[in-house]
């Protein structure tokens, strides 16, 4: 019998699991829901959650024994982060580990939409050949790029869209960044104007209270004609029905999505049917080197377990 046993939401890469196997059971959900999880809660010290399911106060509740809750990955807007402090209990994560491959799926967005990629490769499967004569693409090169975000990940698509492609930079944040700005030539400047002046909007912001619906018609309106709106944060962030009806009217040239307001969307969702929107169902951050990354949340599990402080806590 090993001393601590550790619940886990969803699988995970085998790295973890062997940190985590180490010195704890593994146990994994039978169900993400809330009634099925509070059974499994009972008798376990800790919980790893992915991108799917919550941990909130009646769930922590029903568990007299969790010390820690990792999350295995970087947004924590699913767990009850209140609930966890005033219970004692530690939230952790790892905010660095799928950096480059977000980022890269940031930056392959931008290019699948400039270039047309997906819809000519749709249309040349499709026997329709004469469409290199339709789909005229653009260059990314010297267009400007605005972030919603210069954390970690936006700041990494700062870098290789600058030093890429010389993409001037605009980015709006609560933080001012000075060594970025000189780095890359970045500017600091208010959410309208990284809206009015962009060719491409990259989002790279958490869903919080202030964010939830931020991109709305009035800010995809300020938006230059043609521009192209990537989406790899949270899909709460944008309002889908706008989003649609700028793409479908022209205004905007198309959209990178990788996250939805719903997920997983539904079969129905209009976004589905727009031929100059590339979508990817919320895995940005699944390359084997991002995963494994991920999955190294257990060093911080068993680091509580153990006593010990975690490298990468939350609250």
């Amino acid at each position: 019998m090993k001393p601590y046993r550790v619940l886990l939401y969803e699988d995970m890469h085998a790295a973890g699991k062997e940190v985590l196997a180490a010195k704890a059971d593994l146990i994994m959900a039978r169900s993400l829901d809330e009634t099925s999880l509070i059974e499994q809660v009972r008798d376990v010290d800790a919980i790893i959650i992915r991108a799917n399911g919550s941990v909130n106060a009646k769930l922590m509740d029903a568990a007299p024994k969790l010390r820690v809750v990792g999350r295995h990955g970087v947004g924590v807007d699913a767990i009850d982060l209140e609930a966890a402090k005033s219970r004692g209990i530690v939230v952790c994560n790892t905010p660095d580990a799928n950096l480059e491959s977000v980022a890269e799926q940031a930056v392959g967005f931008m290019l699948a939409v400039s270039k047309q990629i997906l819809r000519a490769d749709r249309a040349i499967r499709q026997g329709r050949w004469g469409v290199r004569y339709e789909y005229i693409g653009q260059e990314m090169y010297g267009r400007t790029l605005g972030l919603v975000g210069m954390g970690r990940i936006g700041s990494r698509v700062a870098e290789i869209c600058h030093m890429g492609f010389r993409m001037p930079i605009l980015y709006y944040d609560v933080v001012a960044y000075p060594a970025l700005e000189e780095k890359l030539q970045a500017k600091k400047v208010t959410l309208d104007e990284v809206l009015r002046q962009a060719d491409y909007v990259s989002l790279h912001i958490p869903l919080l209270p202030s964010t939830k619906g931020l991109i709305g018609s009035d800010q995809l309106a300020m938006m230059k004609p043609g521009a192209i709106l990537i989406n790899t944060a949270r899909g709460g962030v944008v309002d889908e029905t706008a989003l649609v009806e700028a793409v479908e009217s022209g205004h905007l040239g198309g959209a990178g999505l990788d996250v939805y307001a719903v997920e997983p969307t539904p079969a129905d969702n209009p976004l589905l049917s727009l031929e100059k929107v590339a979508l990817t169902p919320h895995m940005a951050a699944h390359t084997d080197d991002a995963l494994k990354a991920m999955s190294m949340v257990a060093q911080d599990i068993i680091r509580v377990l153990e006593g010990q402080e975690p490298v990468y806590r939350v609250v």
